[in-house]
């Protein structure tokens, strides 16, 4: 057995705090590719529950576990079947059950991937629907007549390319599907269907969950009106929401989502969640123009989503100083209540390391920073490991969006491939027969059981930095004082109960000389990074980063 599975912490670990998800560090996990217990190539719940030892060791507070309901696995649990289930490919409700013991003994809380905006064309839901527009769930998905010509109702698109609307011929009419067409919109404006998804929400909180990552929240509510979007300008178009080939990009998003009537349900929720003190809840939102002020609108108060998941480093765009500078300005200025929730990789995007094309300083280098920013952090799985995305060929592709777009967009498959575990198993160590994806090998380089035993490995600076991090209050939950941001560097204030950490990231590839803020500051030694003090001041070397406690504290 190895050390990575020998962490005994007592039962019950929690902590009472229940504003513990404020400055959280959250690994994310992708179910399918985490660990494999049975022998099918497919990871399982049983799987995490082996591994979770590893995920306590690294020191995050918290694992989000992407969709392992009920599903025909179209969208690979993102199309849900049965909300109340678990998929039998991944277990069982009792193997839920005990993953939210074990994580609960070592001190880990549960996020679970909640997909509400839309059901699997498979669920008993749609398939009633669909038959008449007069039965009990007639107005429980979006529908719409076509215009006098046939076509569409609207111009709507669809993430995954084409119109957003899609022919039934059993009920005559378009259905609204904002991503595969097997993945038909739920329709908010019924009540009874916002009761539904409230009573499944309380379903797993009353299974143990600490709370939900609500996929594509921005999208639950649509123009009742079934106004067309207008263009959007070229200059204005990116790829932050969909890939550049998809004609997405060219409409601006006025009435498809982000809708105000949103706002009424998600109080629901919250209020729900309210119930279960200690419960939390991150919104991803998927909006390229109006992203800050969504986020903003969702998290005002006490009485909306605790934080957003944001897409502002899920982007191309190269994290320059200057970049990352304008994000922060923008986000001080725009969610002036709100929460961040920031990340760098998950499933549904180019890891950032090959994204970016970073080597392993800049990658340490930049996960320090991200960890140093005002809000939580999702990490997602690999990325502790220095993961790259992995090269995929169309033969092994599972993923649709990408046979769609293939060759241009290669899909989200090779930021999905299985975790490598161990050197010595031509499958890494995820499962012992052919994996659902092939195994990168080059990954299989920096397998995590020879990373666990090397002081000098990217997993063990993960480690020594959450560790920093953690023992920062100013780090975890204080405001931000952006100082300096160039191509060169970036420098801040955190500030938190009159506590101030100056932190300071050299990212370019010469010696800085770095200038303390004025009062009386005690150079950290516990960040893992480097640097040299001289009688002339403090050198920083490239790729490096300096943290300053204040000794002077400020009322």
């Amino acid at each position: 057995m190895s050390k990575m599975d020998t962490v005994a912490m007592p039962v019950n670990a929690l902590s009472d705090d229940t504003d513990w998800w404020r400055g959280a560090a959250i690994y994310q996990i992708y179910p399918r590719s985490f660990q494999d217990s049975n022998g099918d190539g497919i990871g399982d719940l049983s799987g995490i529950i082996h591994r979770l030892p590893y995920v306590a060791e690294l020191g995050v507070d918290a694992i989000w576990i992407s969709p392992f309901f009920r599903s025909p696995m179209l969208d690979f649990g993102y199309d849900v079947s049965d909300y109340r289930d678990v998929d039998p490919m991944f277990g069982t409700l009792g193997d839920f059950d005990a993953l939210i013991e074990r994580a609960h003994q070592l001190g880990v809380r549960v996020i679970i991937d909640l997909v509400l905006s839309h059901t699997s064309a498979q669920h008993p839901w749609f398939r009633e629907s669909r038959t008449s527009r007069d039965n009990a769930r007639s107005d429980w998905y979006v529908w719409a007549d076509p215009k006098p010509d046939g076509s569409p109702p609207n111009n709507w698109l669809s993430i995954f390319g084409g119109s957003a609307w899609e022919w039934d011929g059993e009920r005559m009419q378009y259905y609204l599907h904002n991503f595969l067409s097997e993945q038909p919109d739920l329709n908010f404006h019924n009540p009874d269907v916002q009761d539904e998804l409230l009573d499944i929400t309380r379903f797993w909180l009353e299974r143990g969950v600490d709370g939900f990552r609500l996929d594509t929240v921005n999208f639950y509510v649509h123009d009742k009106q079934l106004r067309d979007n207008p263009p959007l300008p070229e200059e204005e178009r990116n790829d932050n929401t969909a890939p550049s080939v998809n004609p997405y990009n060219f409409q601006d998003h006025l009435y498809d989502k982000s809708q105000p009537e949103n706002l009424e349900f998600l109080r629901r929720f919250r209020a729900l969640l309210d119930e279960y003190p200690g419960s939390t809840a991150v919104g991803e939102v998927g909006e390229s123009q109006r992203g800050m002020e969504v986020q903003a609108a969702y998290t005002a108060g006490d009485d909306l989503l605790h934080m957003c998941y944001d897409f502002a480093f899920l982007a191309n765009a190269y994290p320059t100083g200057g970049h990352v500078g304008d994000i922060l300005e923008r986000f001080n200025r725009i969610v002036t209540e709100g929460w961040a929730c920031w990340a760098y990789s998950n499933h549904d995007v180019v890891r950032h390391a090959s994204r970016w094309n970073m080597d392993e300083p800049r990658l340490r280098l930049y996960a320090g920073l991200l960890m140093s920013l005002k809000g939580s952090v999702c990490l997602y799985q690999g990325e502790e490991l220095g993961l790259t995305e992995a090269y995929v060929a169309y033969e092994d592709l599972q993923d649709p969006y990408g046979k769609r777009f293939w060759p241009k967009f290669k899909g989200r498959d090779g930021a999905r491939t299985p975790f490598p575990w161990t050197r010595d198993n031509r499958n890494g160590g995820f499962s012992d027969e052919k994996p659902w994806l092939p195994v990168a090998m080059e990954h299989v380089q920096r397998a995590a059981q020879e990373q666990a035993t090397d002081a000098g490995s990217m997993l063990q600076f993960y480690k020594n930095m959450l560790a920093f991090r953690k023992a920062h209050e100013p780090v975890l939950k204080g405001d931000i004082e952006l100082i300096a941001a160039d191509d060169n560097q970036i420098s801040f204030l955190r500030h938190h109960n009159g506590a101030r950490v100056f932190c300071h990231f050299n990212l370019s590839g010469e010696d800085q000389r770095v200038a303390l803020p004025d009062g009386q500051w005690d150079i950290d030694r516990g960040a893992p990074f480097s640097f040299t003090e001289t009688a002339d001041g403090i050198s920083l070397p490239p790729h490096q980063a300096l943290f300053a406690i204040a000794s002077d504290a400020q009322a």
